[in-house]
C-alpha cells in the first residue's frame, strides 16, 4: 500500500472513531508515523483536504456495497432487506458500523466547510441514486423513487446511528422489518 493509501486509511479509522473535530493533525502523524512534512506533501491542504480524500475512498466502498447487493436482488424491497441484515450482521460481530456510515465523522457538519459538506452530499446523492435507479427499475416515477429514495437513506442513517448509540442492532432490525413494507409497499 503506498503511503497515501496509508494515510487515508488510518485517518478514515481516527475520524471514524474520533469524528473529525475530535482527530488532531498529531495523532494522525503518530498514527501514521509521519512527519508533517511528509503528511503535506500527500494533502498540502492539511486535514481537510485529507477528510474529503477520506469521504471519497468511502464513498467507493459504501456504494460499491450497496450496488453489489442491489444487482443480487430482484426488488428493492428484497435488497433493501438484504443490506439491512448485512449492517446487523456486521454490528452483532464487530460491535459497530463504521465502515459503513460516515455521518459519525461529520456530525458538526454545520460547522464543517462548504468542500466537506459537499464531499458528504455527494456520497448521499449516489447512495440515493443507486435505491432510486432500482425503484424506476420496478416501474416507479422518478419523483416516488427520488422521494422513497430519501426516505430509505434518512432512515438506515438514522438506524446506523441509533445503533451505534444505543450500542444494540436492535434499531437496525427494527427498520428491516418495517422500512421494506413503509416506503416499498406491503
Amino acid at each position: 500500500m503506498d503511503t497515501r493509501s496509508q494515510i487515508i486509511e488510518i485517518a478514515t479509522n481516527l475520524f471514524q472513531h474520533k469524528g473529525y473535530k475530535g482527530v488532531g493533525i498529531n495523532e494522525i502523524l503518530k498514527e501514521c508515523n509521519l512527519t508533517k512534512g511528509a503528511l503535506y506533501y500527500h494533502f498540502p491542504n492539511g486535514k481537510e483536504e485529507l477528510l474529503i480524500a477520506c469521504l471519497q475512498e468511502m464513498n467507493v466502498t459504501i456504494t460499491n456495497s450497496i450496488k453489489k447487493i442491489f444487482n443480487k436482488h430482484q426488488t428493492t424491497r428484497e435488497a433493501t432487506s438484504a443490506m439491512i441484515q448485512k449492517l446487523v450482521a456486521d454490528f452483532n460481530q464487530k460491535g459497530t458500523i463504521t465502515g459503513y456510515t460516515f455521518s459519525s465523522i461529520v456530525s458538526g457538519m454545520d460547522s464543517l466547510s462548504e468542500a466537506i459538506r459537499d464531499a458528504c452530499n455527494s456520497l448521499y446523492m449516489e447512495i440515493q441514486g443507486i435505491y432510486s435507479n432500482k425503484l424506476q427499475e420496478e416501474g416507479n416515477s422518478k419523483e416516488v423513487a427520488d422521494s422513497t429514495a430519501l426516505l430509505m437513506t434518512a432512515t438506515i442513517e438514522g438506524a446506523v446511528m441509533l445503533s451505534s448509540t444505543k450500542k444494540s442492532a436492535e434499531p437496525l432490525e427494527q427498520i428491516a422489518q418495517v422500512l421494506p413494507k413503509v416506503s416499498l409497499g406491503s
